[in-house]
């Protein structure tokens, strides 16, 4: 999304130059968002930037619709057809021309293969996914609240990974429960009542971050009654609960899975393509698809090589951003001197930061940004968390 909105401001109006974006949905709300909106704490359509309205203040043309397939000898995307919600079709299949691809169609959630995984769990792939868990909820603590004795009155909301997006929803439904009472629910208390865990194989919650990041997260996640249940791997998901071996049951009435994320199977059926072994599109420092000039992929979707650390970029909001603005110059060169050689991408890790909602945010700061490492919490990293949207918001709209 930002990547067409600012090649549609520099070339959407210039006759030579056709910018066009091509998604499966009809508007955008930035992923990281998505845990708010399963919390009940955002409104996804407040948020949300309809694609075909962006591009026509941007200068790029819109296509909803899947892609399905690519033929490269011909330069020719396929497109899937796209049907409203009472099953009739609003486009047909189509195929697309083009002289540059990029690909950007990001990732999907790892089910690890576990049974009952995929069945009897949440994703938050998508707002649907979210929506879908934040009306679920509302419905479960809706017939809890109806039930007489208050022993038996709960909510078991079972979050599988310690992860980002599994401690950030935990911090959020915590505090978002406080306000049940607008629904008519008087009888559910929300800390008594709605019992919060978050379940982690590794011995830690947030295990890609410093160690003084995840104690400190932790440690506040439990004074707010969330329950971490570390060193226990997931087995089998089942409607009432989960196993983590084959005596050990944890019961859930709602199940969360923020497990993992993998590519989407797509990539590997794209004519020809090579990829990595995550099954992500293999690309050059340039972003250009190995087999292919004409081709590019920047996100979840690119497996491309971290030279400082020896190790691939990270499937990161701030990875694809530097991408974003690595091709515009790359595509400034190309569009104007096709023969000249590209320049090279370096990503650069600013660090990270995990929204606790209400609470704060804490994370750790370094790179670019200062000489080392930094931890930050409280107000600060909460401002500075929320200003990452701010700057995405920039991105499609300026300042």
């Amino acid at each position: 999304m930002e990547l067409a909105t600012q090649l549609g401001d520099r070339y959407g109006r210039d006759v030579g130059v056709e910018v066009t974006l091509v998604d499966p949905e009809p508007f955008h709300v930035w992923k990281p968002l998505l845990h708010e909106v399963a919390s009940g704490s955002l409104d996804p359509w407040v948020h949300q930037v309809d694609y075909a309205a962006q591009g026509y203040w941007h200068g790029f043309d819109f296509v909803q619709g899947a892609m399905t397939g690519l033929d490269r000898k011909k330069q020719l995307v396929s497109v899937g057809p796209v049907f409203d919600g009472e099953g009739r079709a609003l486009f047909s299949a189509r195929e697309l021309p083009y002289d540059t691809l990029i690909m950007a169609v990001g990732s999907i959630t790892n089910f690890f293969g576990i049974p009952g995984a995929h069945e009897h769990t949440f994703a938050l792939d998508t707002v649907q996914d979210a929506e879908r868990f934040r009306a679920s909820l509302v419905s479960a603590c809706i017939r809890a609240d109806s039930v007489q004795s208050p022993s038996k009155r709960r909510v078991r909301i079972m979050i599988v990974g310690g992860g980002a997006t599994g401690v950030e929803l935990a911090a959020e439904l915590r505090q978002t429960a406080r306000f049940l009472s607008v629904y008519g629910l008087h009888h559910l208390d929300p800390m008594r009542d709605i019992q919060i865990s978050t379940i982690e194989a590794g011995d830690r919650i947030l295990p890609t971050l410093p160690e003084r990041v995840s104690e400190a997260a932790a440690e506040l996640l439990e004074r707010y009654g969330v329950q971490l249940i570390l060193r226990e791997q997931v087995k089998e998901v089942t409607a009432q609960g989960l196993f983590t071996s084959e005596v050990t049951f944890h019961g859930a009435d709602l199940t969360v899975w923020a497990a993992g994320i993998k590519a989407l199977p797509l990539l590997s059926k794209l004519d020809g393509l090579i990829v990595g072994e995550r099954g992500q599109l293999a690309v050059r420092q340039t972003l250009q698809t190995l087999d292919d000039d004409a081709i590019f992929a920047i996100g979840d979707c690119a497996q491309c090589h971290w030279t400082e650390q020896a190790a691939w970029v990270p499937p990161r909001a701030q990875a694809a951003h530097q991408q974003v603005g690595f091709l515009l110059r790359a595509l400034r060169v190309r569009l104007a001197h096709p023969t000249e050689r590209l320049p090279l991408f370096r990503y650069r890790d600013f660090g990270s930061l995990v929204s606790l909602g209400r609470l704060g945010a804490m994370g750790n700061l370094m790179g670019g940004l200062i000489s080392g490492r930094l931890f930050v919490d409280g107000i600060v990293a909460r401002i500075m968390y929320r200003s990452l949207y701010r700057m995405h918001c920039v991105a499609l709209h300026g300042w």
